[in-house]
């Protein structure tokens, strides 16, 4: 049987997979958002003091919102 041998990464090394993984999600919710502005679909946000909203996607991507 091989040991698995557990390693815990450098400082370093989270901060460029939390760069990476950000970069994701941006590039995922840039997206989303242009496949539903395409389709002229709404996406539902939280605003503070305006609570849940039902924004038009092209709204968001031309950032009328807030």
């Amino acid at each position: 049987l091989k040991s698995i041998r557990t390693r815990l990464m450098s400082d370093k090394e989270v901060k460029e997979f939390m760069d990476k993984l950000d970069a994701g999600l941006k590039l995922a919710e840039e997206r989303m958002l242009q496949e539903k502005s395409l389709r002229g679909e709404n996406v539902v946000v939280y605003i503070e003091d305006k609570g849940i909203q039902h924004i038009p996607a092209s709204q968001i991507i031309a950032g009328q919102v807030m």
